[in-house]
């Protein structure tokens, strides 16, 4: 068993059915109320996937993968960036930080529009020791208006331009495939079978 560390059930739902065929059972930190609430104060996506894998950690003693990601937009220097999640303030929610995007890129021509999503995971034992850890992104471009109810966060406004649909719009076997989770998963998964068949001592 591995432990997610998030509350967040959409990705947790994601993350199971990627390790489903691996028979790894997966929970998420709705299942630990003395789970630790880790400060994502790292200047990367790979320095707060290390945060929340280290410390959750070693406080619940159990394997955790630690998983950050965001969407980077080429026009706005690479924001929102490792602040994807909270771009439009305190009590941020999907549609003010959808809001806030187009918002941002309004009048912003479609050549102008690329962006690009990131995720970096990373698997610590429960002595806080890091045995797995990659990456994977996933380049697309910035709707002028959402589209698809499927995902969550920015997925309605990136597009997969060479499908023309959205993450939004793209059902799961194809997401499971193009998104940048997914490619990242396909290289994390190996190692992380390999970690916790041989746990160190």
């Amino acid at each position: 068993m591995i432990v997610l560390g998030t509350h967040n059930r959409k990705k947790l739902l994601e993350m199971q059915e990627l390790f489903a065929p691996h028979a790894v059972e997966v929970r998420s930190l709705a299942e630990f109320p003395q789970a630790l609430e880790v400060v994502e104060d790292g200047d990367s996506f790979a320095a707060n996937a290390r945060l929340k894998a280290i410390q959750q950690a070693q406080h619940l003693g159990h394997w955790v993968v630690g998983e950050d990601s965001g969407l980077c937009v080429d026009s706005l220097d690479g924001a929102p960036g490792i602040y994807s999640a909270r771009f439009s303030g305190e009590g941020a929610t999907d549609e003010r930080n959808n809001r806030l995007l187009l918002e941002r890129l309004e009048g912003v021509p479609d050549e102008r529009r690329g962006a690009h999503y990131v995720c970096y995971a990373v698997l610590s034992d429960p002595q806080g020791v890091v045995r797995a850890e990659s990456s994977g992104i996933c380049r697309g471009r910035i709707r002028r208006e959402p589209s698809g109810t499927g995902g969550f966060g920015y997925d309605p406004l990136f597009e997969i331009p060479e499908y023309h649909l959205t993450f939004g719009d793209l059902r799961g076997a194809l997401k499971s495939v193009l998104s940048h989770r997914a490619r990242s998963m396909r290289r994390f998964i190996p190692q992380v079978l390999r970690a916790i068949a041989e746990p160190r001592e």
